[in-house]
């Protein structure tokens, strides 16, 4: 999936309490609220975002930058105001698929993407929008809508007991605003028109909502992200073991070749129920048949990348693979000491190893994980990939 984020925003209302950053960048329980949006994002599914980017742009993309390993993001810079429309006109620019998701970079929304793309494709409406069903608010407009799903109109703010807010949370085609200026309101010389034609669908979430525009919102949202109100991984890292848990082990012997490789019994279908768990997903594997002659570090790269290949078809993902090559027991590389899990340390610091996971087979795998301080799961027999896969799953709980 693909989606527009509006990152351009001031954030003149919340000066008293934050930096002079644009507003997405505005720190919520201690990191820029953009990453708890970009990390929502990544754990949906979506594979591209596009960043609408204004006031001290610059900012903005120095924190792009540092995201590393997830979605592929790249930026569009208004040289002059251009409303919202404008700027998602602009960023359209650089989207490639038919449909795109467009967000507010202040606002969270915990909507389901993929049942909100279902329900837009089934409409066949123009453009849809994310409502948020809410109580005793006068802050947001209210949304109507008619027992289809079409948006029939939008309320000025005023006091409301029971009604529907716009989320912040758009879908529309790519080539939707061509024909539109270089500079409008999505809201107003946009959507509204839609809903006057009943062409503008509305899709109901009850996913969690803050919209950290306004200092008490802000202050919420501190609150509500630092205790764990809203996480987009329950995990941080699962770092696997290859030989014996993703893979069948071949008795006194390695795995030299393709043909050689043969994945566990469900090992596919526990990776794809583990995607979701956890932010980073490494392989840390020791792999003395390199080391030994038996084989090419060629060799290996063939194998894994078949091996990334098959994983990622089958709906799970390895964001990097960590080999260690040495027949020498002393290296500080070679399992079970922690030159691997350092190395995983300093490529994404933002892990936090108590919140992590090893897997593996052995008591060298074991002592790797007690060492680096990271909880282990050892795989058995009767305790396979796919049983922890299931012990973890929400269902499970």
């Amino acid at each position: 999936m693909e989606c527009v984020v509006l990152a351009g925003g001031m954030g003149t209302r919340l000066r008293g309490v934050v930096a002079d950053l644009p507003k997405c960048l505005a720190p919520v329980a201690g990191r820029p609220f953009l990453d708890w949006l970009a990390d929502a994002l990544e754990a949906a599914g979506f594979e591209h975002m596009i960043l609408s980017l204004g006031y001290r742009h610059e900012a903005v993309e120095s924190w792009a930058r540092t995201r590393n390993n997830g979605a592929r993001i790249n930026w569009v810079v208004e040289t002059e105001p251009l409303g919202t429309g404008g700027g998602v006109r602009l960023a359209l620019q650089q989207a490639v698929e038919k449909d795109v998701f467009i967000l507010n970079g202040d606002t969270f929304f915990g909507v389901d993407f993929g049942a909100m793309l279902a329900f837009h494709l089934k409409t066949g409406a123009q453009a849809t929008l994310a409502l948020k069903p809410m109580r005793d608010f006068d802050r947001y407009g209210e949304v109507t809508c008619d027992e289809s799903g079409r948006i029939t109109a939008f309320h000025e703010k005023q006091a409301c007991a029971v009604g529907l807010i716009n989320g912040g949370v758009y879908l529309l085609r790519r080539d939707a605003l061509e024909k539109m200026p270089d500079r409008f309101s999505l809201e107003k010389e946009y959507f509204e028109p839609l809903a006057a034609s009943g062409q503008l669908a509305g899709f109901r979430s009850e996913g969690y909502f803050i919209d950290i525009g306004i200092p008490a919102d802000y202050a919420r949202a501190q609150r509500d992200f630092a205790s764990g109100a809203w996480r987009p991984y329950r995990y941080d890292a699962l770092l696997l073991d290859r030989d014996g848990v993703i893979n069948v082990l071949r008795p006194d012997d390695y795995v030299k070749t393709w043909e050689e490789f043969v994945f566990c019994d469900d090992a596919l279908e526990a990776l794809r129920l583990l995607n979701p768990l956890f932010r980073r997903i490494v392989l840390v594997t020791n792999q003395r048949g390199v080391g030994r002659g038996r084989m090419t570090v060629a060799d290996l790269a063939t194998i894994h990348a078949r091996m990334l290949s098959c994983i990622q078809e089958a709906g799970g993902r390895i964001d990097r693979i960590y080999c260690c090559t040495s027949t020498e027991d002393t290296d500080p590389r070679r399992k079970p000491n922690t030159g691997m899990a350092q190395e995983v340390r300093a490529d994404f610091p933002d892990i936090d190893f108590a919140r992590s996971l090893a897997v593996g087979d052995s008591d060298s795998d074991r002592e790797f994980a007690r060492r680096a301080g990271i909880p282990f799961f050892r795989v058995t027999v009767s305790d396979s990939l796919l049983s922890l896969a299931r012990q973890l799953t929400p269902s499970a709980d």
